[in-house]
């Protein structure tokens, strides 16, 4: 199982197709964001290795200042490379969002190359993607494409790794545990200490200002234990036992699926305003997360916590697709029906219904969702409907059509 570590098969942003980018002339800056250990530095090595042009690698993740002076001081050691050969050079900056006032310098620096006219390739890395879109946006408007970077899916953990449907329910999405599921409780340390408690503290605590860090530790706890269920965010709070107030879990949310963690899903009406006042489905972004919080790393075929891990990798599966702004995922309910997912890409309009036993599916929610919307597209996802590993296999955009 201990393999080395490479993503054979990375599905939304090939390392040839950023290869092929910084092979252009230089247009754009080119930004990988993604949470923790999903391989964006490895993505980038592996472009670089491939390319005969000279380039910098630094890290803002390093134990040295990182400022303004810094980040500067790093961008002329890559123009003495541009200037040096006719092909230019290239600068990657891995964690960018820690160096301070990184968005305003890389906008200055890079106007003044484009003015000098001076082959100097941009990337930018950073696992903090709410940051990183709000350095892009404050500043660099117009000067960037993004290559988003999500968890593993099934298809890349098997081909790197040999997992199983049932090892990657399990186990999730995660390239750097992947070498420990032998030794389940290390692995679980592992996750706990290296992954979990590294983002939160690094990517989240220290980077945006949070007045309760205790509350968002255990909202982030509440969230994996519940992951594919509908809680209000008052029985959260009676859950929690804090006497916090509904708009903060509601951010510390927010600030969890930035990290690429936890989210809340909205409820879908046809109408925004009804959706962002609904009660939230609590949903993971990787269902190893799920496994690590609990302590349990059996999950028996019959069992309820199975049947929480398949319902939770099929939402992972569409919540690391909508990181891409092109689809948007919500649930609905209306009185005692439900559909466990909606996913919503323009016009089309997808129904996902999650059975995670053999037996015959009966199905009152989605029909009563396809009533209501009659252009919705039904899917069922095990039972007698589409098998759980082929659904989890395929890109979603591949189910929005029939």
């Amino acid at each position: 199982m201990a393999r080395k570590l490479h993503r054979p098969a990375f599905e939304r942003a090939q390392v040839a197709v950023l290869t092929g980018r910084l092979q252009e002339p230089r247009r754009f800056i080119q930004v990988v964001a993604g949470p923790r250990q999903v391989g964006k530095t490895t993505l980038v090595t592996q472009a670089l290795a491939r390319l005969d042009v000279p380039h910098v690698f630094v890290s803002a993740d390093e134990p040295t200042l990182r400022d303004t002076a810094w980040l500067a001081a790093q961008w002329e050691r890559a123009r003495a490379e541009a200037k040096r050969s006719p092909e230019g050079a290239i600068l990657a900056v891995d964690e960018v969002q820690k160096a301070a006032h990184w968005s305003e310098t890389v906008k200055r620096l890079w106007d003044e190359d484009g003015r000098r006219g001076l082959a100097l390739h941009v990337v930018l890395l950073g696992s903090s993607p709410l940051l990183v879109q709000q350095g892009l946006t404050e500043s660099l408007a117009g000067r960037f494409e993004v290559v988003r970077a999500p968890h593993w899916s099934l298809a890349e953990m098997r081909a790197a790794f040999g997992f199983d449907l049932e090892a990657y329910l399990r186990f999730g999405g995660y390239p750097g545990a992947a070498p420990l599921v032998g030794d389940p409780e290390r692995w679980r340390r592992y996750l706990l200490d290296a992954l979990i408690e590294t983002t939160i503290a690094r990517d989240v605590l220290l980077m945006t200002r949070v007045d309760k860090p205790a509350l968002l530790r255990r909202t982030f706890e509440l969230g994996c234990r519940y992951s594919g269920q509908i809680l209000s965010y008052t029985k959260m709070l009676g859950q929690l036992q804090e006497a916090g107030n509904t708009t903060t879990l509601a951010h510390y949310l927010d600030l969890l699926a930035g990290a690429g963690m936890l989210t809340g899903l909205s409820k879908y009406a046809g109408a925004v305003v009804r959706q962002r006042g609904s009660s939230p489905k609590l949903q993971v972004f990787n269902t190893a997360l799920m496994s690590a919080i609990a302590g349990r790393l059996d999950a028996p075929p019959e069992s309820a916590f199975r049947g929480r891990l398949a319902e939770s990798a099929v939402g992972a599966h569409l919540v690391n697709a909508a990181t891409d702004h092109e689809l948007e995922v919500f649930y609905w309910r209306e009185r005692d029906r439900e559909v466990d997912f909606v996913v919503k890409s323009g016009p089309d309009l997808l129904a996902i219904e999650v059975k995670s036993g053999a037996a015959r599916t009966h199905r009152p929610g989605l029909d009563a969702f396809t009533r209501a919307f009659p252009r919705a597209r039904p899917l069922v996802v095990g039972g007698d409907g589409v098998p759980l590993e082929a659904f989890l296999e395929r890109p979603v955009r591949s189910w929005l059509v029939a």
